[in-house]
């Protein structure tokens, strides 16, 4: 009788249901990984040959997503609806700029073409119809568009939930719940998704900067540590630290391009954690 160690090498990772992300299916997934001898897993893809594709890598977080990878000697690559647009910024000149938007399928054609791995920004606010284009509908396309193009990871960046907020915004957390339940279908073991609260760091507003962890690095230092008070009905989610955009940037990429990362939801409080790690 063949051991089952022997079975699972007649098995690929395709052939394995689509779990959910929790803890016992990761640890599962992770197991099995182990077992099979020669699995894609245990193949690490050298950086000089990775590619990274950054949804919306001209607006606030994606522009600090772009200059990450480039630090880490990344190949990189952004697509939004105008392009480079403005940015004076040298880095940007290392960048393959695309332009093309996500809710028309058909200005995405090449876009996805030799991309190892995906981090979506896309997002934005207006009334509840237009936020869950952006959004959800936007960024689905994207997820499928990626998978069908052997994209090997997408990273998400969502948002944290802040209870009544979400109702009065609802066309904003419906987007990005469908946006999240559509990737991990999708992305069952390689598919992150990043929720955090207010982002802060330098954001450029025209042709000025405008420094937001003037409030936001105080109000994360002093809430860090306070996760016991989200917990309290009503007003809770109000406790949620802020977050420095450097720490979204730094974990997202490393998730976009490390097989070993697990997949699955980071809350801030995984995201300030896995920003203060150091990379290998």
């Amino acid at each position: 009788m063949k051991t089952m160690a022997t079975r699972l090498v007649h098995y690929s990772s395709s052939s394995f249901p689509k779990l959910l992300p929790t803890a016992a299916n990761r640890r599962l997934l992770s197991t099995t990984s182990e077992k099979v001898e020669g699995s894609s897993a245990q193949i690490k893809e050298p950086r000089d040959q990775q590619k990274l594709l950054v949804l919306g890598g001209n607006g606030f977080v994606g522009s600090h997503m772009c200059q990450e990878a480039l630090a880490q000697g990344l190949s990189v690559s952004s697509l939004s609806r105008s392009g480079r647009a403005s940015l004076p910024d040298s880095w940007a000149e290392s960048i393959v700029w695309h332009q093309g938007d996500l809710l028309s399928p058909d200005s995405l054609k090449n876009v996805f073409n030799g991309v190892t791995s995906v981090i979506s920004c896309v997002g934005g606010f207006g009334s509840n119809a237009h936020m869950y284009d952006i959004n959800g509908s936007a960024n689905m396309h994207a997820v499928t568009a990626a998978a069908e193009q052997g994209v090997k990871r997408f990273v998400y960046i969502s948002a944290a939930d802040f209870g009544l907020i979400n109702k009065l915004l609802r066309g904003y957390y419906d987007g990005k719940r469908s946006t999240e339940k559509e990737l991990m279908q999708t992305f069952p073991q390689s598919g992150v998704i990043l929720r955090p609260g207010f982002i802060h760091g330098v954001r450029r507003v025209g042709s000025r900067n405008l420094n937001l962890s003037i409030i936001g690095a105080p109000l994360e230092k002093a809430l860090q540590h306070a996760k016991i008070l989200t917990k309290i009905p009503l007003v809770g989610p109000l406790f949620i630290p802020p977050v420095s955009v450097a720490s979204v940037a730094k974990v997202a990429v490393r998730a976009a391009t490390d097989s070993d990362f697990p997949s699955g939801i980071l809350d801030v409080y995984d995201i300030r954690e896995k920003g203060l790690e150091k990379l290998e």
